[in-house]
């Protein structure tokens, strides 16, 4: 479009943004290019414009309601309750106490290197964007491909895996109730695309309505933790059984070596519980673009969520590794589920399916949250075409202005994940998959970052300053270590049948192989990183273009806007 024509459209208030003065790296610096919008903007809208995006959504987290979405996917209790089997199974009462300690000590590194680079890059790319802007320029397309997907199946397995998760506690609470019963595969498949669809309907709610809903979804995690936490350490049975009511310190954190691997090897294996707990302090990075003051509440939000998941976690399960009866028997118990099989060890029935049902409360309202967070993964991912038919689920719903398109096909591939519960163990992987997944995609920016970007990365507002080369080489050593041990199984030689092997190797890499061939093959011929969706006609690349519309609208008593601060007519 010409001068002219732009200076035809001035209205009375337009906002010029110089994106190389606003210090941030987008997909537009290093161009002296400045957009031009014909209405006054604050600083969130300067900035996600400035990283070469439209505001689409309505801003209408808090640091709060966002901490509130982010805690509601972290979902202690039911994340604990899902993931119980990968602590005691592996190492017994030590992967709920010490070893849960040192996984939180990489596990936090993890989260400050990641909150900087979120104030860097508040966008809902998350860290694919961020890869993008802090590799070199041969390898940064490819690269924020693997971030982008490997961040996908994180996104994608962690409402079914949840989801999964509470509806097998529903069947051994029914199972407690009716001895009779036997639940099969498929109840327990048609019982998790059952609450994965309402989920997704409450996932496709206006972003208001969504935030009123995870408050209130933060004040029951934290009420019906601390409550089923009372109920444990006081009103256990244990001396009904002739036992102590609590457990010696020797129990509590000794190992139970359940493998056939050396105690250290297991120790390592059971932080799959914590990362899998803990991965959901990433969801404030994906809902920055629907955020107010998102470059200071996106990263307070990601290191607030995990050493408050931290924290309470930690304290939860010391609870029970002080009141578990018999590790062997939680695990190995006919209920199928070791949480509520160590409910029943220390509580009686009534008091069983009171917390049971806590946790399943819960892991619906995790559900949904999760189902928030994977909708603006794909919605982000698809702006750049990084998924086939991207023009579908990059579309926002014009009544709720949500991309409720990403959200009914995240749900879709949920339904057709679950389908592995039928081929046994192999459903375990949906978990693996989304902790080595996080961690891939954790890894990748945040090497880059202290790298390679370390001499024209532009910190946020919100950085480590000299703690940054430290938080970084924790984060990438503990998560270069972590992605073998991962795919490790519990057994090994002969032991280590197909229906007792661990599947990540194949869901998980065979997947990415799946996706790294598609992009070698086709993909790279559309698909070139990320990519700004402002109009062109908004872009002024001519100082003489700008003073023309800056001129123009002082004729006209209008005023001009330098970013989000106002400019007088005597400056212009």
């Amino acid at each position: 479009m010409s001068s002219s024509s732009k200076i035809d459209q001035v209205g009375s208030h337009e906002t010029i943004i110089s994106i190389d003065d606003m210090r941030i790296t987008s997909v537009l610096s290093g161009q002296h290019e400045k957009i031009l919008i014909d209405h006054a903007v604050d600083n969130d809208e300067a900035v996600i414009l400035a990283l070469g995006y439209k505001q689409e959504f309505k801003r209408e987290f808090s640091l709060f309601t966002t901490f509130g979405v982010s805690f509601s996917v972290l979902g202690l209790l039911p994340s604990i309750a899902s993931t119980l089997w990968y602590s005691l199974a592996y190492s017994g009462n030590a992967g709920l106490t010490w070893g849960y300690m040192i996984g939180m000590v990489g596990v936090m590194g993890v989260a400050c290197s990641m909150a900087e680079i979120s104030s860097a890059f508040p966008t809902s790319g998350g860290l694919y964007y961020a890869t993008a802007m802090l590799a070199p320029p041969k390898y940064k397309t490819f690269l924020s491909w693997v971030v982008g997907w490997s961040n996908y199946f994180v996104q994608v397995t962690g409402a079914p895996s949840v989801a999964y998760g509470g509806a097998s506690m529903i069947l051994a609470c029914k199972q407690i109730m009716d001895s009779n019963y036997v639940w099969q595969d498929w109840h327990c498949y048609l019982m998790t695309v059952c609450l994965t669809f309402f989920a997704a309907i409450i996932a496709s709610l206006p972003t208001k309505w969504i935030a009123w809903i995870n408050t209130g979804s933060t004040i029951l995690n934290l009420t019906f933790l601390f409550i089923s936490w009372i109920i444990i350490l006081a009103g256990n049975n244990r001396t009904d059984q002739g036992l102590s009511k609590f457990n010696s310190n020797n129990v509590a954190w000794a190992i139970d070596n359940l493998t056939e691997w050396p105690d250290g090897i297991s120790i390592l294996m059971s932080f799959m519980a914590v990362i899998w707990t803990m991965s959901g302090f990433d969801s404030p990075f994906h809902l920055a673009e629907e955020c107010s003051n998102a470059q200071i509440a996106t990263p307070r939000a990601i290191v607030l969520t995990a050493s408050v998941g931290g924290i309470l976690g930690f304290v939860f399960q010391l609870a029970m590794a002080y009141t578990i009866v018999d590790v062997e028997d939680a695990v190995n118990a006919d209920l199928g589920q070791p949480y509520i099989s160590y409910l029943a060890q220390i509580l009686d029935t009534p008091s069983v399916l009171c917390l049971a049902s806590f946790a399943i409360i819960l892991a619906f309202s995790m559900t949904f949250s999760c189902m928030i967070a994977a909708s603006r993964v794909l919605f982000s991912y698809s702006r750049d075409n990084c998924f086939p038919l991207s023009k579908y689920w990059v579309q926002v719903n014009k009544h709720t202005l949500t991309p409720v398109n990403a959200v009914w096909l995240n749900w879709f591939i949920g339904c057709l994940l679950c389908l592995l519960m039928f081929g046994g163990v192999a459903i375990d992987a949906i978990f693996s998959v989304g902790a080595i997944g996080s961690f891939i995609s954790f890894t990748i920016p945040t090497l880059l970052r202290i790298t390679y970007a370390r001499s024209f990365f532009k910190p946020g507002p919100w950085n480590l300053g000299k703690y940054t080369y430290l938080s970084g080489g924790l984060a990438t050593a503990f998560t270069t270590l972590m992605i073998p041990i991962l795919c490790f199984p519990q057994y090994r030689g002969a032991d280590n049948t197909p229906d007792l092997m661990n599947w990540t190797v194949l869901v998980y890499w065979g997947s990415m192989f799946l996706a790294c061939a598609w992009y070698f093959i086709y993909a790279h011929k559309i698909y070139h990183g990320p990519k700004s969706n402002l109009d062109k006609e908004s872009i002024i690349t001519d100082e003489n273009e700008e003073k023309q519309v800056i001129e123009a609208v002082v004729s006209k008593g209008g005023k001009i806007q330098y970013g989000a601060s106002e400019v007088s007519e005597e400056k212009v």
